[in-house]
């Protein structure tokens, strides 16, 4: 994979998603944000034929390199609500994935979750939330129990699900903000803890449309993670 090449494509077609969620033109944003959604999943997810960069690290963590300890994430606003600067790989994939199930199917569809008790008891995670509070120590215990086949069935399940309806979306939608009761479903049902390094996703999420939903939690909210991870596995692997 070129690494500049890969994110350069990336960062330009969210620019692009960014221009267009400014306008009123639908079929064009949902063009875009399928193509975009596509180049930060597995290529399973939309049937591309090439890989992705979430392959690439997906592919790595998928020959027993779940526990291995990569710099959590890019952006430094976040890393101050973070319990740890430092996470599991497989960490990455649970967090990126439980965020985009949370927002795509409770605050863009108003719909059901995918995860439920039978995912958790499969994944062997003992948490249900995001996993933003826990500390280096909790880490490496809660990685070490994750069936990572599991995990990588998840992810593709919120995938696929995600494109059905960001497919499905209109533009009254898109240009919307969700009612506070539907952020609130996120805490009553465990997708945030009550600590505030977990807590102030909601505050977060209830600020924004359901457009910049698309750009942030399903897009580069993938981009906040995967380059670091990246970085280790072509400095390790070389």
């Amino acid at each position: 994979m070129d690494k500049e090449i890969v994110f350069s494509a990336i960062n330009n077609k969210y620019e692009e998603l960014k221009k267009a969620l400014e306008g009123d033109d639908l079929e064009r944003i949902l063009e875009l944000a399928l193509e975009l959604h596509a180049m930060v999943h597995p290529a399973e997810i939309s049937e591309r034929t090439e890989k992705t960069v979430a392959d690439f690290v997906l592919d790595y963590m998928m020959q027993g390199h779940q526990n291995e300890l990569v710099p959590r994430e890019t952006w430094d606003t976040d890393l101050h609500y973070a319990g740890s600067k430092t996470v599991p790989i497989c960490w990455q994939f649970w967090h990126i994935y439980r965020i985009e199930d949370i927002v795509s199917n409770i605050l863009m569809e108003n719909g059901q979750q995918i995860f439920n008790d039978e995912w958790k008891r499969r994944i062997g995670s003992s948490i249900s939330d995001t996993g933003n509070a826990l500390e280096p120590k909790e880490l490496i215990a809660w990685s070490k129990n994750i069936n990572v086949d599991e995990l990588r069935n998840y992810i593709i399940t919120v995938g696929k699900n995600t494109r059905r309806i960001l497919s499905g979306l209109t533009l009254k939608q898109i240009k919307s903000m969700v009612p506070e009761e539907w952020v609130m479903r996120i805490l009553e049902e465990g997708g945030v803890t009550t600590d505030f390094r977990s807590v102030w996703l909601l505050v977060f999420w209830g600020r924004l449309t359901v457009g910049g939903m698309i750009l942030t939690p399903m897009t580069s909210h993938h981009m906040m993670h995967l380059p670091t991870s990246v970085d280790y596995i072509v400095k390790t692997v070389g």
